[in-house]
């Protein structure tokens, strides 16, 4: 589409990127130098080939990272379809490597995003000047307005990510290698420059179509994890462990992902020697191990004793011969005719095996192994029973131990993928709720102090009401973050007074109204006073308000209730309410449902009421999300006093 009414035909541009608000920017810049008139938009590939056959525009600037189809693998589209157009790749990824790839592939330039848009009219130039593709390499322009503390912190994590002791990759949407460490290239026995622009899928024995299921469900499934196990094309007998996280910008949309690799051959080999080893060692233990062997009579009364049996069990031959081999049993064994029924399964298969508990002469107990075998003539008659019982005490113990072992190494680890899989998020939340605002209101700050006035008026709202909603965005972040530290550290700092909700309430929704006119909030109820923090109170009611206008419909409806001990507020809203699925994990870290929000408001509403002594919940039959605080006069026994948590 194109920009401007009164300007003279520039130089004609397609601006292709999947990131909307970043294509009005480049289209505000580009249109205010009066170089350029951007002609179309669009956001994948795909787009970018439909709109330069349509358009024959002079210039063409496209993203390497974008969904559907990425830069790279759209870059020889678009020459066949246009080969006048001149290409150049404007990327966040600062790659040489890449830069190189893209260069090779007939793109006559490549910019990262972090340069200064006001020098892209001028490079776009200079790239256009050059007049032959490769002459121009990655720009890394000088940010002394930067902070160094976030600078060391690039540089911090391309050190971490460099020298990482795991396989480590950044890709594209589609699957195609950005970026790899020093480690996956040792894995996969490749070059890492020689890696740079390769399909992932053709490094694995996945293919491209096993690939494309797993990226789609992070692309267009929501996924934050997903993991699979792969072979490599060159040896399809490693089996390698592949771990994808998406990097998504302030809208939730993917960036780029990132790929971590392990290999689990070493692994696996090292599970079959050690279960090779247990075995050994299990039958050492039972070799090793002395035998009680003795006779018994066709009733079970003990005929004969070796000098096994009498370490094993304590009794001399003196001691047990006639006595019946009942005596080993605990009592209750005895009492249910256990060792008798030893007997008739014996005599009726011919032998009998079983472990269990024994007792020694001095009354102790140890876990026995034992086999009862019927002993006949040579014409078949029964002529008694030879019984040998191994003490199996230790291994008894050792298996038991390994399996209690086991189980708390397994409720370790799913302990540990828990906590990483809420790091890793956590990280990824964070880096990119703060990366997509700072990042707007930088540029568009850069672009009103420099072009006040060139630009048009509707592009001077537009661009200051871009940094309000991000100072807003950043500042309620901020703010979730910190109540979710201190409450998981039990450090919130609470000061509890006499509240009356419905004025305070009232307060909270004009706020509301005045930023944001449609934001209809109706208040209903009886007044009623609580104890509670009165900023808290409002945190809370604010996410509670959020909530219901971010994920349902307006009018947001809150009503207040006195019970006998506290006072209930809810609030609902005109949508159609939680899906069931999600609601036993609504209140939960970083739960959503959507690609809305952080997914930590609630999870925060429920912890200040919990540090109030109340709680937070959802009632299914009619949609409302319960705020519970105790009342001022009637107290619960858990309610604070003030002071910390």
């Amino acid at each position: 589409m194109s920009t401007g009414s009164a300007a003279a035909r520039g130089t004609t541009v397609v601006v292709v990127d999947d990131a909307a608000d970043l294509r009005a920017l480049v289209r505000a810049r580009l249109r205010v130098s009066g170089q350029f008139e951007v002609v179309g938009e669009g956001a994948d590939g795909r787009q970018a080939v439909e709109l330069v056959r349509a358009h024959r525009p002079d210039l063409l600037v496209m993203d390497v990272s974008m969904p559907v189809m990425d830069g790279l693998e759209a870059l020889p589209l678009v020459r066949a379809a246009s080969p006048g157009t001149v290409v150049v790749m404007f990327s966040g990824f600062d790659q040489q490597d890449l830069a190189d790839r893209a260069l090779g592939l007939g793109a006559a330039g490549y910019l990262q995003k972090s340069s200064s848009l006001d020098t892209l009219p001028a490079e776009l130039a200079a790239v256009l000047a050059s007049g032959s593709a490769g002459a121009a390499g990655i720009e890394r322009p000088e940010h002394p307005h930067v902070e160094p503390v976030l600078q060391q912190h690039v540089e911090r994590f391309r050190e971490v990510f460099d020298d990482a002791a795991i396989g480590m990759a950044t890709l594209t949407l589609s699957g195609r290698v950005v970026r790899a460490n020093a480690s996956l290239s040792q894995l996969l026995g490749l070059d890492p420059d020689s890696l740079v622009g390769q399909p992932y899928a053709d490094l694995t024995d996945l293919g491209e179509r096993g690939l494309a299921r797993a990226l789609t469900r992070v692309v267009d499934g929501g996924e934050d994890v997903v993991e699979f196990g792969h072979g490599l094309a060159s040896a399809p007998e490693r089996r390698l462990q592949a771990t994808v996280t998406p990097v998504r910008d302030a809208r939730d949309r993917p960036l780029y992902l990132l790929v971590q690799v392990q290999d689990l051959t070493r692994q696996r080999e090292a599970d079959e020697a050690l279960r090779n080893s247990e075995q050994r060692f299990k039958l050492l233990v039972e070799t090793v191990q002395d035998y009680a062997i003795f006779m018994l009579d066709v009733e079970g009364h003990v005929a004969s004793w070796n000098a096994g049996a009498a370490r094993t069990k304590g009794y001399t031959a003196e001691e047990i011969v006639g006595q019946h081999f009942r005596v080993f049993y605990p009592p209750g064994v005895q009492r249910s005719g256990h060792p008798e029924h030893e007997l008739e399964l014996a005599v009726r298969d011919g032998r009998y095996e079983e472990e269990g508990w024994r007792l020694r002469k001095d009354g102790t107990r140890f876990w026995a192994q034992v086999t009862i075998t019927a002993v006949r003539d040579e014409t078949g008659r029964l002529v008694g029973f030879a019984k040998v019982t191994r003490d199996v005490t230790e291994r008894h113990m050792f298996l038991e131990s390994q399996e209690r072992s086991a189980r708390a190494l397994a409720e370790a680890n799913e302990r540990l993928k828990k906590v990483a899989d809420e790091q890793a998020r956590f990280v990824a939340v964070t880096a990119h709720e703060l990366r997509g605002p700072l990042g707007t209101m930088g540029m568009s700050a850069g672009m009103l102090q420099r072009h006040w006035d060139e630009l048009l008026d509707d592009e001077r709202d537009s661009l200051l009401q871009g940094m309000v909603d991000s100072a807003s965005q950043l500042d309620r972040l901020l703010t979730d973050l910190l109540t979710v530290s201190r409450a998981q550290g039990q450090a919130l700092d609470l000061r509890p007074q006499p509240v009356e909700v419905l004025p305070h309430l009232q307060g909270l929704a004009v706020a509301r109204a005045k930023r944001d006119p449609r934001a209809e909030v109706v208040l209903d109820g009886e007044d009623a006073v609580v104890l509670a923090d009165p900023g808290r109170l409002t945190q809370a009611m604010d996410n509670l308000v959020t909530n219901a206008l971010r994920h349902g419909r307006a009018p947001v409806r809150v009503q207040v209730t006195p019970r006998s001990r506290t006072v209930e507020i809810a609030v609902t809203d005109a949508g159609d309410g939680v899906d069931p699925e999600m609601v036993p994990r609504l209140f939960g870290r970083f739960a959503t449902g959507s690609a809305k929000g952080t997914g930590l408001g609630l999870h925060i509403v429920r912890e200040l009421a919990r540090a109030h002594g109340g709680d937070a919940t959802y009632r299914s039959d009619d949609g409302a999300f319960v705020l519970e605080l105790p009342r001022h006069d009637v107290a619960p026994d858990s309610a604070v006093d003030g002071g910390t948590r």
